[in-house]
């Protein structure tokens, strides 16, 4: 008889941290992820390792930072001297399986290294390829080998499917294509008009080239793109719905953990933005739930623990009762879940070919521009909605030297991947 617990990994694709409704958000119907909730700790502080696709997911499976597993940008492989969790858990007894998403670097391969995959997917859309994901894992559920826990993942596309919509309604033509759905439109975010100056270069650059400024949006289409951005997310929720009453029907849910994050978050008109490749909350924090069956408590919401992507991999090698690879940068959350303090003063991000760095700690965020002198400093028990800039109020100079000082510290300390290029390297004096 098996005594480790089955794994199950859901990763969905640019999913806004705000957009489940047991968490708050009215204005979308999500009974799986609901359900998810309510059963197991939603970490609300969870911040994925780079807002883009490919580098998230290299450190989702190395438990690397992005520069480190040389994905620092889309379509990149990882490095192939660093274990991935496919193979570390399959040395140790796992049977592992992936349906989905892969994308380091193809998208939907029909090997991956470690895995066995279930279901590649026939193509990047959600509305196609998602159905098909839960089929692959359902079958295999069914059939699976019992003498043998597994970890299986299931990477949804959607809500990515976002980003065909914003193609094809780029521009505002002043008239609503469903006139009738305007009441159920929902209102902006409170940040929406936010634009916490002084800018760096990269971020003048995204608010100037996305849709709403090359469409020239007016609210109405804002708001109308918020309600389409949370259809989606209703999609994989039913897919999420589909596959968790598979593991109820042949009584595995009790036995089985099971994670649900994002790769990373959506713009969702917070700053007047869309998408994602930037360091706002928005497009770097993501939902992050974890149920242990019978072996954690329910229903517990925590916003304080400082969560990151890289703490997946460590995570599941500690329900396992394995131990992780060596030089891993994320931590367990298995005390966490127990309801203790996490040894740990921060979580860092990277993003957009490494021209961004990001250090969260409990009170603040500090944001570095590589070549740029503009830097972000946000009070985020003051000021969630990152609206104002203190790294230019002299009153907060100590706390911005403290903030870079700990971005220094942490990147000189990295295994940088080799063959990283130069201009993704930071330089310290």
């Amino acid at each position: 008889m098996n005594t480790q617990p089955n794994l199950l990994l859901v990763l969905t694709d640019q999913q806004h941290a705000d957009t489940i409704r047991q968490l708050g958000q009215a204005h979308v119907e999500t009974p799986a992820m609901d359900e998810l909730v309510r059963g197991g700790t939603s970490f609300t502080q969870s911040y994925c390792a780079n807002p883009v696709c490919s580098p998230s997911r290299s450190s989702i499976f190395t438990s690397r930072t992005t520069s480190e597993a040389n994905v620092w940008t889309n379509g990149r492989a990882i490095r192939p001297d660093l274990p991935t969790m496919g193979e570390h858990f399959r040395a140790a007894g796992y049977d592992t399986t992936y349906a989905g998403k892969w994308h380091v670097p193809k998208c939907y391969p029909n090997t991956i290294e470690g895995f066995r995959v279930l279901s590649s997917g026939i193509g990047h859309q959600g509305t196609v390829s998602d159905p098909l994901v839960t089929d692959g894992c359902v079958n295999y559920l069914h059939g699976r080998d019992t003498s043998k826990p597994f970890l299986m993942v299931a990477s949804y596309m959607q809500p990515h499917d976002i980003c065909e919509w914003l193609r094809t309604n780029r521009m505002d033509t002043g008239e609503l294509p469903y006139p009738e759905i305007a009441d159920e439109f929902p209102p902006l975010p409170d940040n929406f008009d936010a634009v916490p100056e002084p800018l760096s270069r990269a971020i003048a650059k995204k608010h100037a080239g996305g849709e709403p400024q090359i469409g020239n949006w007016g609210e109405m289409h804002y708001r109308y793109y918020i309600w389409s951005y949370l259809r989606h997310v209703e999609m994989v929720d039913a897919e999420l719905a589909r596959l968790l009453a598979a593991l109820e029907t042949m009584d595995m849910r009790r036995e089985t953990v099971v994670i649900f994050t994002s790769d990373h978050g959506e713009g969702m008109a917070h700053h007047g933005m869309t998408r994602k490749g930037f360091l706002y909350d928005e497009s770097v924090r993501v939902p992050f739930v974890v149920g242990g069956g019978e072996r954690m408590p329910s229903g517990v919401v925590d916003e304080r623990t400082l969560v990151s992507g890289l703490d997946i991999f460590p995570t599941l090698c500690d329900f396992a009762g394995i131990e992780p690879p060596s030089g891993i940068k994320g931590v367990s959350l298995l005390p966490a879940l127990k309801g203790h303090a996490l040894n740990r003063t921060f979580v860092a991000s990277e993003c957009n070919k490494n021209e961004q760095q990001m250090i969260r700690t409990s009170r603040y965020k500090y944001i570095g521009y590589k070549d740029d002198p503009v830097e972000q400093l946000f009070d985020m028990q003051n000021d969630p909605g990152e609206t104002r800039n203190l790294s230019v109020d002299e009153t907060h100079k100590p706390v911005l030297d403290e903030h870079r000082g700990m971005l220094e510290r942490w990147i000189r300390e990295l295994d940088l991947a080799p063959d990283l290029p130069e201009a993704c390297r930071w330089e310290f004096s």
